[in-house]
Protein backbone atom coordinates (compact mmCIF):
# COMPACT_ATOMS: atom_id res chain seq x y z
CA UNK A 1 0.00 0.00 0.00
CA UNK A 2 1.24 3.48 -0.87
CA UNK A 3 2.33 5.44 2.20
CA UNK A 4 2.82 9.20 2.16
CA UNK A 5 5.71 10.87 3.96
CA UNK A 6 6.68 14.48 4.56
CA UNK A 7 10.42 14.07 5.20
CA UNK A 8 12.34 16.62 7.20
CA UNK A 9 15.53 18.20 5.87
CA UNK A 10 18.48 15.83 6.38
CA UNK A 11 16.12 12.89 7.02
CA UNK A 12 17.38 9.51 5.83
CA UNK A 13 15.01 6.76 4.70
CA UNK A 14 16.77 3.40 4.81
CA UNK A 15 15.52 0.41 2.90
CA UNK A 16 15.54 -3.18 4.12
CA UNK A 17 13.27 -4.26 1.26
CA UNK A 18 12.67 -3.36 -2.38
CA UNK A 19 10.85 -0.05 -2.41
CA UNK A 20 9.68 2.65 -4.77
CA UNK A 21 9.97 6.30 -3.76
CA UNK A 22 7.64 8.66 -5.65
CA UNK A 23 8.60 12.33 -5.41
CA UNK A 24 4.99 13.50 -5.66
CA UNK A 25 5.78 17.18 -5.22
CA UNK A 26 8.51 19.53 -4.12
CA UNK A 27 11.94 20.64 -5.27
CA UNK A 28 15.30 20.50 -3.57
CA UNK A 29 18.24 18.15 -3.18
CA UNK A 30 17.95 14.40 -2.72
CA UNK A 31 20.83 11.97 -2.25
CA UNK A 32 20.76 8.32 -3.30
CA UNK A 33 23.83 6.13 -2.81
CA UNK A 34 26.08 9.18 -2.26
CA UNK A 35 24.91 10.87 -5.49
CA UNK A 36 22.92 14.09 -5.31
CA UNK A 37 19.95 14.81 -7.57
CA UNK A 38 17.70 17.83 -7.98
CA UNK A 39 14.40 18.47 -9.76
CA UNK A 40 13.03 14.96 -9.19
CA UNK A 41 9.38 15.97 -8.97
CA UNK A 42 7.05 13.29 -10.39
CA UNK A 43 9.92 10.86 -10.86
CA UNK A 44 10.25 7.38 -9.37
CA UNK A 45 13.31 6.14 -7.51
CA UNK A 46 13.67 2.36 -7.08
CA UNK A 47 15.75 1.18 -4.14
CA UNK A 48 16.99 -2.28 -3.26
CA UNK A 49 17.89 -3.43 0.28
CA UNK A 50 20.93 -1.61 1.74
CA UNK A 51 20.23 1.52 -0.28
CA UNK A 52 18.97 4.76 1.22
CA UNK A 53 17.50 8.08 0.17
CA UNK A 54 18.40 11.27 2.01
CA UNK A 55 16.27 14.40 1.71
CA UNK A 56 19.00 16.99 1.98
CA UNK A 57 16.92 20.09 1.53
CA UNK A 58 13.50 20.97 0.22
CA UNK A 59 9.81 20.71 0.95
CA UNK A 60 8.76 17.31 -0.37
CA UNK A 61 5.67 15.15 -0.36
CA UNK A 62 6.76 11.59 -0.98
CA UNK A 63 5.01 8.31 -1.65
CA UNK A 64 6.62 5.04 -0.58
CA UNK A 65 5.60 1.62 -1.90
CA UNK A 66 7.14 -1.65 -0.71
CA UNK A 67 7.23 -4.59 -3.12
CA UNK A 68 6.87 -8.24 -2.11
CA UNK A 69 10.17 -10.04 -2.73
CA UNK A 70 8.36 -12.71 -4.73
CA UNK A 71 7.18 -10.06 -7.18
CA UNK A 72 10.70 -8.78 -7.76
CA UNK A 73 12.19 -12.23 -8.33
CA UNK A 74 9.45 -13.21 -10.74
CA UNK A 75 11.00 -11.52 -13.75
CA UNK A 76 14.60 -10.90 -14.70
CA UNK A 77 13.52 -7.73 -16.50
CA UNK A 78 12.88 -5.90 -13.23
CA UNK A 79 16.56 -6.02 -12.32
CA UNK A 80 17.22 -2.82 -14.27
CA UNK A 81 15.14 -0.89 -11.76
CA UNK A 82 16.70 -2.23 -8.58
CA UNK A 83 20.23 -3.27 -9.49
CA UNK A 84 21.57 -1.74 -12.65
CA UNK A 85 20.55 1.88 -13.05
CA UNK A 86 24.33 2.52 -12.94
CA UNK A 87 24.22 6.29 -13.45
CA UNK A 88 20.56 7.15 -14.04
CA UNK A 89 19.04 6.83 -10.59
CA UNK A 90 15.40 7.47 -11.42
CA UNK A 91 12.70 6.86 -14.00
CA UNK A 92 11.05 9.82 -15.71
CA UNK A 93 7.71 9.30 -17.41
CA UNK A 94 6.53 10.81 -20.66
CA UNK A 95 3.04 12.27 -20.92
CA UNK A 96 1.85 9.05 -22.61
CA UNK A 97 2.84 7.02 -19.55
CA UNK A 98 1.49 9.29 -16.83
CA UNK A 99 -1.02 6.51 -16.09
CA UNK A 100 1.73 5.02 -13.95
CA UNK A 101 0.65 7.27 -11.08
CA UNK A 102 -2.86 5.80 -11.08
CA UNK A 103 -1.32 2.36 -10.62
CA UNK A 104 0.60 3.57 -7.56
CA UNK A 105 -2.67 4.03 -5.68
CA UNK A 106 -3.99 0.62 -6.70
CA UNK A 107 -0.78 -1.19 -5.63
CA UNK A 108 -0.86 -3.15 -8.88
CA UNK A 109 2.75 -4.26 -8.40
CA UNK A 110 3.30 -6.05 -11.69
CA UNK A 111 1.83 -3.23 -13.78
CA UNK A 112 3.96 -0.67 -11.91
CA UNK A 113 7.12 -2.66 -12.54
CA UNK A 114 6.21 -3.47 -16.15
CA UNK A 115 5.47 0.16 -17.04
CA UNK A 116 8.55 1.46 -15.21
CA UNK A 117 10.86 -1.08 -16.85
CA UNK A 118 9.40 -0.31 -20.26
CA UNK A 119 9.84 3.43 -19.67
CA UNK A 120 13.47 3.00 -18.59
CA UNK A 121 14.27 1.19 -21.81
CA UNK A 122 12.32 3.83 -23.73
CA UNK A 123 14.54 6.49 -22.13
CA UNK A 124 17.49 4.37 -23.28
CA UNK A 125 20.05 6.49 -21.39
CA UNK A 126 23.04 4.68 -22.93
CA UNK A 127 21.66 4.43 -26.48
CA UNK A 128 22.12 0.66 -26.46
CA UNK A 129 20.31 -2.25 -28.09
CA UNK A 130 18.29 -4.68 -25.90
CA UNK A 131 20.93 -7.40 -26.37
CA UNK A 132 23.66 -5.01 -25.28
CA UNK A 133 21.78 -4.13 -22.10
CA UNK A 134 21.33 -7.84 -21.43
CA UNK A 135 25.08 -8.37 -21.66
CA UNK A 136 25.87 -5.34 -19.48
CA UNK A 137 23.39 -6.39 -16.78
CA UNK A 138 24.68 -9.97 -16.76
CA UNK A 139 28.18 -8.62 -16.23
CA UNK A 140 27.02 -6.24 -13.50
CA UNK A 141 25.37 -9.14 -11.65
CA UNK A 142 28.59 -11.10 -11.89
CA UNK A 143 30.56 -8.12 -10.53
CA UNK A 144 28.18 -7.70 -7.59
CA UNK A 145 28.23 -11.41 -6.77
CA UNK A 146 32.03 -11.66 -6.78
CA UNK A 147 32.78 -8.12 -5.61
CA UNK A 148 35.32 -9.04 -2.91
CA UNK A 149 37.16 -11.73 -4.90
CA UNK A 150 39.06 -9.23 -7.09
CA UNK A 151 38.76 -11.45 -10.13
CA UNK A 152 40.44 -10.67 -13.40
CA UNK A 153 38.23 -9.49 -16.25
CA UNK A 154 38.67 -12.86 -17.94
CA UNK A 155 37.61 -14.74 -14.80
CA UNK A 156 34.66 -12.42 -14.29
CA UNK A 157 33.41 -12.70 -17.84
CA UNK A 158 33.68 -16.47 -17.48
CA UNK A 159 30.59 -16.36 -15.25
CA UNK A 160 28.40 -14.89 -17.99
CA UNK A 161 27.38 -16.22 -21.37
CA UNK A 162 29.16 -13.60 -23.47
CA UNK A 163 32.55 -13.49 -25.17
CA UNK A 164 35.10 -11.31 -23.31
CA UNK A 165 36.06 -9.22 -26.34
CA UNK A 166 32.46 -8.45 -27.29
CA UNK A 167 31.48 -7.67 -23.70
CA UNK A 168 34.44 -5.35 -23.09
CA UNK A 169 33.71 -3.51 -26.33
CA UNK A 170 30.01 -3.14 -25.45
CA UNK A 171 30.74 -1.73 -21.98
CA UNK A 172 33.30 0.71 -23.37
CA UNK A 173 31.05 1.87 -26.21
CA UNK A 174 27.80 2.21 -24.24
CA UNK A 175 28.90 3.14 -20.72
CA UNK A 176 32.01 5.07 -21.73
CA UNK A 177 34.27 3.14 -19.38
CA UNK A 178 36.33 -0.06 -19.41
CA UNK A 179 35.12 -3.13 -17.52
CA UNK A 180 37.83 -2.56 -14.91
CA UNK A 181 36.40 0.85 -14.09
CA UNK A 182 32.91 -0.63 -13.76
CA UNK A 183 34.37 -3.16 -11.30
CA UNK A 184 36.16 -0.46 -9.31
CA UNK A 185 33.02 1.69 -9.14
CA UNK A 186 31.02 -1.23 -7.76
CA UNK A 187 33.73 -1.98 -5.19
CA UNK A 188 33.86 1.65 -4.10
CA UNK A 189 30.08 1.83 -3.71
CA UNK A 190 30.01 -1.36 -1.64
CA UNK A 191 32.82 0.04 0.52
CA UNK A 192 31.01 3.37 0.98
CA UNK A 193 27.80 1.65 2.02
CA UNK A 194 29.62 -0.50 4.58
CA UNK A 195 31.61 2.40 6.02
CA UNK A 196 28.60 4.71 6.21
CA UNK A 197 26.15 2.20 7.69
CA UNK A 198 28.33 0.32 10.20
CA UNK A 199 30.88 0.99 12.92
CA UNK A 200 33.24 -1.69 11.67
CA UNK A 201 36.91 -0.71 11.97
CA UNK A 202 38.25 0.39 8.60
CA UNK A 203 40.76 -2.45 8.69
CA UNK A 204 37.92 -4.98 8.92
CA UNK A 205 36.08 -3.28 6.07
CA UNK A 206 39.24 -3.56 3.97
CA UNK A 207 39.47 -7.31 4.62
CA UNK A 208 35.76 -7.74 3.94
CA UNK A 209 36.21 -6.00 0.59
CA UNK A 210 38.96 -8.48 -0.30
CA UNK A 211 41.98 -6.26 0.35
CA UNK A 212 44.89 -8.02 2.06
CA UNK A 213 46.58 -4.71 2.87
CA UNK A 214 44.44 -2.03 4.59
CA UNK A 215 46.90 0.64 3.46
CA UNK A 216 46.21 -0.30 -0.16
CA UNK A 217 42.46 -0.14 0.53
CA UNK A 218 42.93 3.40 1.89
CA UNK A 219 44.77 4.42 -1.28
CA UNK A 220 42.12 2.78 -3.49
CA UNK A 221 39.30 4.52 -1.62
CA UNK A 222 40.94 7.95 -1.54
CA UNK A 223 41.90 7.90 -5.21
CA UNK A 224 38.25 7.39 -6.18
CA UNK A 225 36.40 9.45 -3.57
CA UNK A 226 38.92 12.19 -2.70
CA UNK A 227 38.59 11.18 0.94
CA UNK A 228 40.10 8.61 3.23
CA UNK A 229 37.67 5.96 4.55
CA UNK A 230 37.82 7.44 8.06
CA UNK A 231 37.14 10.98 6.84
CA UNK A 232 34.33 9.71 4.62
CA UNK A 233 32.62 8.10 7.64
CA UNK A 234 33.11 11.24 9.72
CA UNK A 235 31.72 13.49 7.00
CA UNK A 236 28.73 11.22 6.38
CA UNK A 237 27.78 11.28 10.05
CA UNK A 238 28.31 15.02 10.32
CA UNK A 239 26.30 15.54 7.16
CA UNK A 240 23.37 13.72 8.73
CA UNK A 241 23.35 15.91 11.84
CA UNK A 242 24.95 19.30 11.25
CA UNK A 243 23.12 22.41 10.10
CA UNK A 244 25.72 23.83 7.69
CA UNK A 245 24.00 22.95 4.42
CA UNK A 246 20.54 23.74 5.78
CA UNK A 247 21.71 27.22 6.85
CA UNK A 248 23.46 27.86 3.55
CA UNK A 249 20.42 26.84 1.52
CA UNK A 250 18.22 29.07 3.68
CA UNK A 251 20.55 31.99 2.90
CA UNK A 252 20.41 31.21 -0.83
CA UNK A 253 16.62 30.91 -0.76
CA UNK A 254 16.41 34.27 1.02
CA UNK A 255 18.89 36.25 -1.11
CA UNK A 256 19.16 34.53 -4.50
CA UNK A 257 16.98 37.08 -6.29
CA UNK A 258 19.50 39.83 -5.64
CA UNK A 259 22.77 38.01 -4.86
CA UNK A 260 24.11 35.64 -7.52
CA UNK A 261 27.74 35.44 -6.44
CA UNK A 262 29.08 32.60 -4.24
CA UNK A 263 31.38 35.12 -2.54
CA UNK A 264 28.35 36.86 -0.98
CA UNK A 265 27.30 33.63 0.77
CA UNK A 266 30.87 32.81 1.77
CA UNK A 267 31.11 36.17 3.48
CA UNK A 268 27.78 35.70 5.30
CA UNK A 269 28.87 32.41 6.85
CA UNK A 270 32.43 33.61 7.52
CA UNK A 271 34.31 31.33 5.12
CA UNK A 272 36.55 32.08 2.19
CA UNK A 273 34.95 31.32 -1.21
CA UNK A 274 37.41 28.47 -1.66
CA UNK A 275 36.62 26.94 1.75
CA UNK A 276 32.88 27.27 1.11
CA UNK A 277 33.21 25.62 -2.28
CA UNK A 278 35.15 22.70 -0.82
CA UNK A 279 32.71 22.21 2.05
CA UNK A 280 29.63 22.33 -0.18
CA UNK A 281 31.13 19.76 -2.55
CA UNK A 282 31.90 17.43 0.34
CA UNK A 283 28.37 17.75 1.70
CA UNK A 284 26.27 17.72 -1.47
CA UNK A 285 28.39 16.90 -4.51
CA UNK A 286 27.25 20.23 -6.03
CA UNK A 287 28.90 23.60 -6.40
CA UNK A 288 27.64 26.76 -4.70
CA UNK A 289 26.81 28.06 -8.17
CA UNK A 290 24.64 24.98 -8.81
CA UNK A 291 22.61 25.69 -5.68
CA UNK A 292 22.14 29.36 -6.58
CA UNK A 293 21.10 28.51 -10.14
CA UNK A 294 18.59 25.93 -8.91
CA UNK A 295 16.85 28.54 -6.75
CA UNK A 296 16.95 31.10 -9.55
CA UNK A 297 15.32 28.66 -11.96
CA UNK A 298 12.66 27.67 -9.43
CA UNK A 299 11.81 31.33 -8.86
CA UNK A 300 11.97 32.05 -12.59
CA UNK A 301 9.32 29.43 -13.34
CA UNK A 302 7.00 30.85 -10.69
CA UNK A 303 7.47 34.44 -11.91
CA UNK A 304 6.97 33.47 -15.56
CA UNK A 305 3.62 31.92 -14.65
CA UNK A 306 2.57 35.19 -13.03
CA UNK A 307 3.96 37.93 -15.28
CA UNK A 308 6.10 38.91 -18.25
CA UNK A 309 9.64 37.86 -19.12
CA UNK A 310 10.84 41.41 -18.48
CA UNK A 311 9.24 41.46 -15.02
CA UNK A 312 10.79 38.11 -14.14
CA UNK A 313 14.22 39.31 -15.25
CA UNK A 314 13.93 42.44 -13.10
CA UNK A 315 12.72 40.52 -10.04
CA UNK A 316 15.67 38.12 -10.31
CA UNK A 317 18.32 40.82 -10.53
CA UNK A 318 19.22 40.58 -14.22
CA UNK A 319 20.26 43.90 -15.77
CA UNK A 320 18.68 43.04 -19.14
CA UNK A 321 15.78 40.76 -20.09
CA UNK A 322 17.90 39.17 -22.82
CA UNK A 323 20.52 38.19 -20.21
CA UNK A 324 17.80 36.42 -18.25
CA UNK A 325 16.48 34.72 -21.40
CA UNK A 326 19.96 33.45 -22.28
CA UNK A 327 20.43 32.14 -18.73
CA UNK A 328 17.03 30.42 -18.65
CA UNK A 329 17.41 28.76 -22.05
CA UNK A 330 20.96 27.59 -21.30
CA UNK A 331 19.88 25.67 -18.19
CA UNK A 332 16.38 24.53 -19.22
CA UNK A 333 16.71 24.05 -22.97
CA UNK A 334 13.81 26.40 -23.77
CA UNK A 335 13.28 30.15 -23.83
CA UNK A 336 11.18 31.88 -21.15
CA UNK A 337 8.49 32.67 -23.72
CA UNK A 338 8.39 29.05 -24.89
CA UNK A 339 7.99 27.96 -21.26
CA UNK A 340 5.07 30.37 -20.84
CA UNK A 341 3.34 29.08 -24.00
CA UNK A 342 3.69 25.52 -22.71
CA UNK A 343 2.25 26.49 -19.32
CA UNK A 344 -0.72 28.30 -20.89
CA UNK A 345 -1.51 25.23 -23.01
CA UNK A 346 -1.56 23.03 -19.94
Amino acid sequence: MLQFLTPQNQEIVKCNEHVLIWIKSGTGLIEVDFKVYSDLEDKLIFLSPEQYVKFIYGDFQVGKLTFPNATISRSKEFRVLFQHLISLGYVKFTEERQDIFDHLFSSDFLDILDISTSQWFHQNPFQAEPGEYEAIFDLKESIDEHISEHLSIKELVGYVDHTPRHLEATVKRRLGMPVKELMNNALLLKSQRTIASTDQPIQEVAYEMGFKDPAYFNRFFKSRSNSTPSRFRENFKLYATDSFLRDLLYLIKTHHRTEHSPSFYADRIHLSPKALSRKVRQRSGCTVGDLIRKELLNSARILLEQGTVKEAAFELGFAEANHFSTFFKHYTGESPSAYQVKMYKN
